[in-house]
């Protein structure tokens, strides 16, 4: 065993899993522009219906849209409910959700991910953790705050890593590459029987 597989002891972060992946083709912007496109208008389409269904369960089944007024230890607590910031934090536990268990049994793709051809790649694991895939969802919101520079990030670094690629130590990879046209072989000419 190597001296650094010790506990306690420095192990270099690079990895053989990283060599493993030199050479390999990486998504262009473009790509997964378009993907990440693509799942948001699936998450549109499922947005307003699913706000409405959660709004009237929380209203009519849970009765949390009204004031509560009660009193503990001779105290008057009144407590407002507040149905529009409840809303918004449960779509967005939905949206990292949505991201984070799609690339973590699916090994890194979405449905717009798939349909471009290119996938999320763990620089540490040979498939994406539970964890990681949570803290890659999660760096979508990393990436969107100051005006989506996270984003444009991918053409400052030499990897193509946005802000959330870094902060879960991934990779977007072609799947598909455009083929290479190779040069044909000339026919081969069978003998005539």
């Amino acid at each position: 065993m190597p001296l650094y597989k010790r506990a306690g002891l420095f192990n270099p972060h690079e990895t053989h899993l990283e060599h493993s992946l030199a050479g390999t083709p990486l998504a262009p912007f473009s790509r997964r522009f378009w993907a990440f496109a693509i799942d948001g208008f699936l998450l549109a389409l499922i947005n307003i219906p699913s706000k409405v269904a959660l709004q009237y369960f929380i209203e009519h089944k849970l009765h949390l849209g009204e004031l509560h007024q009660s009193t503990v230890l001779h105290l008057h607590v009144k407590a407002q409910f507040n149905m529009e910031m409840t809303l918004d934090l449960l779509w967005t536990a939905f949206l990292v959700l949505y991201f984070g268990l799609f690339f973590r049994f699916t090994n890194g793709l979405t449905p717009g991910k798939r349909l471009l051809g290119i996938r999320v790649v763990s620089l540490t694991h040979p498939q994406l953790s539970l964890w990681q895939s949570i803290e890659r969802a999660l760096g979508y919101g990393a990436s969107a705050l100051e005006g989506g520079f996270g984003f444009l990030q991918y053409f400052l670094n030499p990897n193509h890593q946005c802000a959330h690629d870094r902060l879960a130590e991934t990779i977007v990879v072609l799947i598909r590459p455009k083929r290479v046209h190779e040069p044909e072989s000339p026919p081969t000419i069978q003998p005539a029987t």
